[in-house]
């Protein structure tokens, strides 16, 4: 049959009506409780903290190589201590599972093990920045001495394997460093290489050789218009010399033959007007070599037409000794000659490193690319290798400080205890179950036999079932020993269409 909603007066009427078999139930269930707390095999539970102690060096002087964030290094220690091969010799050494262990397999046992075994990481505080500050191990077996042992053994790893794995990680890293430098030292050697080769071939036309090279060119140019100047003075005084050394041939040959020689005359001619000749391809008429040349020319040619009307003298014997005179206007014409030559090689010297240096400084645009290009890769190939010496040094010395035990680690702050008192079962709580299970169990079940019994108790019953109002109620009255229930514990109910109400 449907029952309607229940309110809160209906189940409190449920409860007076079924109270006995509540407050029996709810009697019955600590003591039962308790019993079964006794019976379970008890359980043991050790705990130690252990804690982060932070690097005795700041970071800022040595940065650690182990930048890992702390709780997934703890995630990682886990997963590795908590492994087969690490919990087996842990549960031979001390015989954990004596009754278990020829009969189970070992993958069980570990695996029992591992579910006694619980890590718990210390929440910093929220006030504190930073990582993981510590973590608790926490282990429960049935005996309080193993409970113990297991967590000192636990412990142990972590703390050791923590610190293999620093010093596994610094030497790797620096091992990888070591080698990555070596391979920045031999691309920076070839870049070195390249670099030298290329300032060796194109020596005085690197790009900060070109101002260098413009000064020089600059000054070349004004030793080469000294130069020709100086040339031109050099002609010069050859010239002269060789005019005043032509005079004093032609007045030395008349004077020892009495008379013009018209041979000698014609020679000394023919050399003044050649003479002529090279001074007006330089210089104009009105210079004065070229009016003194073409005086001695004019003298010449009139003592050549005196001689040719006039009788032809005896020879007479000609000195072979030339006067001084002579002798020093030839050595004059010679130096000059030579002064000519020297400044003529000079001049060619010049105008040879002259095309030099124009070379160089049209080839600068062109090298200076080029510089360029290499001086680039030889500072990337340089940079790197800096900085991979930087960060190999840094690791050497992360490796030395974990090495020394100066770096981060793991240390314990408080060892694990000896337990007393059984963790579980806790009898307290158990009776606190039974209490609150047998209290439970009995509104359950008052519940459950209400929503089985149809019996109409009340008007709202009458008309959720039947669909009709209520027109009248009668209550039962009982004598129990002589007295009258002031209680009405029952009533009729009378329903239109029906003689009689149905008595509930």
């Amino acid at each position: 049959m449907t029952r309607r909603e229940l309110s809160p007066a209906d189940y409190i009427d449920i409860v007076r009506r079924r109270w006995s078999l509540i407050l029996v139930l709810t009697l019955i269930g600590p003591p039962l409780a308790y019993g079964v707390a006794r019976i379970l095999p008890a359980k043991y539970k050790s705990q130690t903290l252990v804690l982060v102690q932070p690097p005795t060096v700041s970071a800022k002087i040595v940065e650690p190589v182990d930048n890992v964030d702390l709780t997934q290094r703890l995630a990682s220690l886990q997963q590795q201590i908590l492994s087969r091969s690490r919990l087996e010799p842990i549960i031979r050494k001390l015989d954990l599972f004596p009754r278990d262990v020829d009969r189970v397999a070992m993958d069980n046992l570990v695996a029992r093990l591992q579910k006694e075994i619980e890590v718990t990481p210390v929440q910093p505080m929220a006030d504190t920045a930073g990582g993981l500050p510590g973590f608790y191990v926490t282990v429960t077996m049935e005996s309080p001495r193993l409970a113990q042992s297991v967590c000192q053994s636990v412990t142990s790893l972590f703390i050791e394997e923590s610190l293999k794995l620093q010093n596994q990680r610094s030497a790797q890293t620096t091992d990888f460093l070591s080698q990555q430098l070596q391979d920045a030292k031999t691309a920076l050697d070839a870049q070195d290489a390249k670099l030298a080769a290329f300032k060796s071939h194109y020596i005085g036309s690197l790009p900060d050789q070109e101002q260098t090279n413009l000064n020089l060119l600059n000054s070349l140019s004004t030793q080469l218009d000294a130069s020709t100047q100086a040339l031109a003075r050099a002609e010069q005084d050859k010239t002269f010399a060789q005019s005043l050394l032509d005079q004093q041939l032609a007045a030395w040959g008349a004077s020892s033959q009495g008379g013009g020689d018209p041979d000698t005359l014609q020679q000394q001619l023919a050399a003044l007007q050649a003479k002529l000749a090279d001074l007006r391809s330089r210089y104009t008429d009105e210079y004065p070599d070229v009016v003194k040349t073409k005086a001695d020319i004019a003298g010449i040619t009139k003592r050549l037409a005196e001689g040719a009307g006039a009788a032809p003298a005896p020879k007479a014997a000609k000195s072979s000794i030339e006067p001084a005179q002579i002798t020093q206007l030839r050595a004059q014409v010679l130096a000059a000659e030579q002064t000519v030559a020297e400044k003529t090689k000079e001049q060619q010297q010049i105008k040879q490193q002259i095309a030099l240096y124009q070379s160089r400084v049209q080839a600068s645009p062109i090298v200076e690319e080029q510089y360029k290009e290499l001086t680039r890769g030889y500072q990337t190939a340089l940079d790197a290798y800096n900085d991979l010496l930087k960060k190999r040094d840094a690791s050497i010395m992360s490796q030395n400080l974990t090495q020394q035990q100066q770096g981060e680690q793991f240390y314990t702050l408080d060892p694990a205890n000896l337990p007393d008192s059984p963790s579980f079962p806790n009898r307290r709580l158990f009776a606190l179950g039974g209490l609150a299970g047998g209290l439970g169990l009995g509104l359950g079940l008052a519940l459950l036999i209400e929503m089985q019994d149809t019996s109409m108790r009340t008007e709202r019953d009458v008309e959720f079932i039947l669909h009709l109002p209520v027109l009248a109620t009668i209550p039962d009255v009982q004598p129990d020993s002589g007295k009258v229930r002031a209680a009405v514990t029952r009533k009729k109910s009378v329903s239109p269409g029906v003689g009689l109400g149905a008595r509930v």
